[in-house]
């Protein structure tokens, strides 16, 4: 049998990191993935799926992600189902993700809308612009 799930997508918010009775880390998120083609209306719909990690990878998942994080996840659906409060049975169906990619550089997920519209340094700050010029290097600077 194979139960094999990869999903690409962002969070919809901060992940719900909690820790069992006997100290085990869990994690809970959604991750909203896009679909591949747009509704009769033009618009790209998204599926919104409901995940948990487990120990360590709960952990630094938390710890590395927040709402909006582009990641790529890997692992397996899985249902179960409980009683609720009133008496009720709830089904659950949800990814237990087993390995995580964080897809985007840390410097761009905290990003400020602003943030994106800064200029890149001036070109004098760059230590290897010569315009074009020759460098002189006398066979003494040379290491071998």
């Amino acid at each position: 049998m194979i139960n094999r799930t990869v999903l690409i997508g962002r969070l919809t918010k901060e992940p719900d990191l909690r820790y069992t009775n006997s100290g085990t880390a869990v994690a809970s998120f959604t991750l909203a993935v896009n679909r591949q083609f747009t509704n009769s209306d033009g618009e790209r719909e998204a599926d919104f799926i409901n995940c948990v990690i487990w120990r360590k990878a709960a952990e630094n998942f938390a710890n590395f992600t927040h709402k909006g994080s582009l990641v790529g996840i890997d692992g397996r659906i899985q249902t179960r189902s409980y009683e609720n409060q009133q008496g009720n049975k709830v089904y659950v169906t949800e990814v237990v993700v087993e390995n995580f990619s964080l897809l985007e550089p840390k410097s761009h997920s905290d990003q400020s809308p602003q943030d994106s519209k800064k200029k890149t340094p001036p070109a004098n700050q760059d230590p290897f612009a010569s315009n074009g010029k020759q460098i002189d290097i006398d066979e003494d600077d040379l290491p071998f």
